[in-house]
């Protein structure tokens, strides 16, 4: 049996994100099922708002395709998103819109159909980020990700990391892990 191949991230730029620290903890329990992950920070990656006049003059900037092979080399993904006014961030956003689009002769959101997602997010909010998910797990199953029906959202994100990035609620951070795990067990079951 192949073994699958995960790519993780957060929908955020920030050094000390929280939803960094939680996509981490998340791989960790896809890695322990058996799958391969990847981790991938999007600041490594930066891209203009997607705008359909650079890309009929110049294509696909260079990080966007380097993010499309990425995403295309991959089964699953595992994100972390945080809640901005009630919705997904920019940058999350903006990298969906421009994976999304073809290369010649590839088909529109090739690098996304088939895959399977799993979400998590937190928030300092009281819904960790749950609002956010919402939009995201609709954006996702409208470019034919199946997104996984658990997810887990994180309140007060600012109280619920150590400083080595760990949970401090043992029994959370099984159940973020468990998110990971989950996805890992489902993949598995779709390559065999």
């Amino acid at each position: 049996m192949a073994v699958p191949r995960i790519l993780a991230f957060a929908g955020s730029l920030r050094k000390d994100s929280y939803n960094k620290k939680l996509v981490q903890i998340a791989a960790q329990g896809a890695r322990r099922a058996g799958a391969e992950v990847t981790y991938l920070d999007l600041k490594d990656y930066p891209l203009p708002i997607y705008d359909g006049d650079i890309e009929a003059t110049t294509g696909i900037p260079e990080n966007g395709v380097k993010l499309k092979k990425l995403f295309a080399a991959h089964d699953g993904l595992l994100i972390a998103s945080p809640e901005y006014n009630s919705s997904v961030s920019a940058v999350l956003k903006n990298v969906i819109d421009w994976v999304s689009r073809p290369l010649p002769g590839e088909q529109g959101v090739a690098d996304f159909v088939g895959k399977v997602a799993a979400l998590v997010g937190s928030s300092p909010g009281s819904l960790g980020g749950l609002r956010g998910l919402v939009h995201l797990r609709a954006i996702l199953g409208n470019i034919y990700v199946v997104v996984l029906p658990e997810q887990l959202a994180v309140a007060k994100a600012h109280e619920a990391f150590n400083a080595d990035g760990s949970m401090k609620d043992p029994k959370q951070q099984a159940s973020v892990e468990e998110v990971g795990a989950n996805l890992a067990a489902f993949l598995k079951k779709l390559k065999s």
